[in-house]
């Protein structure tokens, strides 16, 4: 087992993550409860998420968090459940191309989050907290763009209730962020059409608290 294992290491050494992953399988399969077994487990989970296998890579995270919970680099296993949740959101043509990607599912950025959290909450001096805090900041707007995205969907099928709803959530779960204002103004205007004139009122103060140049408040629209 140490003999494969030193030539694992030396294949992650040079960037060889599939060869790493074949040899540290098969140390994982033959040697289970071995010496080593932790450190093989915690490498192969690195190469999964080198070579973009986030299925395999999420698998074994969700199974050593199962197996091993107090174990001393957990909070790396967060960290690298985490980056895989975030790769699998990655599409570089499109990044490329410019093609607004807000509307997009955002169940791996709610993992991710979730992921990231945990290390904040339970790990509060890991070293991966700075970096943790500062990948939720980018999440929490994604997840803020898609709300949003949604809010404009319903708002221009004129589903007016659940346009303004989305731009409530948008409000209360993701302040502050850009996407706050756009969301005041969509409810704005969908209280307006509903009729809804004191639950108007309250999103215009609001509004105009924290956005004081806004043209809804420059023009009293």
């Amino acid at each position: 087992a140490q003999s494969l294992f030193s030539d694992a290491r030396e294949a992650l050494d040079n960037g060889l993550y599939q060869k790493a992953i074949q040899i540290l399988s098969a140390i994982d399969s033959r040697f289970p409860f071995g010496p080593i077994s932790h450190q093989v487990q915690l490498d192969l989970l690195y190469s999964y998420y080198k070579t973009g296998d986030s299925g395999q890579g999420i698998a074994l995270a969700d199974r050593f968090l199962r197996l091993n919970p107090t174990h001393p680099n957990i909070d790396y296993v967060y960290y690298i459940k985490a980056l895989i949740y975030i790769s699998t959101e990655e599409n570089l043509f499109q990044d490329i191309a410019g093609i607004d990607r807000s509307d997009r599912d955002p169940t791996a950025s709610r993992d991710a989050f979730k992921a990231l959290s945990t290390i904040i909450d339970k790990h509060p001096d890991s070293k991966y907290g700075a970096d943790a805090r500062k990948r939720m900041i980018g999440i929490k707007s994604r997840l803020a763009q898609y709300e949003l995205a949604v809010a404009k969907f319903y708002f221009k099928r004129e589903a007016y209730v659940s346009s303004a709803n989305r731009g409530r959530y948008i409000v209360e779960y993701y302040s502050p962020s850009e996407e706050v204002e756009e969301a005041l103004e969509i409810m704005i205007e969908s209280y307006k059409i509903l009729g809804l004139d004191e639950l108007r009122s309250n999103a215009k103060q609001v509004l105009a608290l924290n956005y004081p140049d806004n043209p809804m408040v420059v023009n009293g629209d």
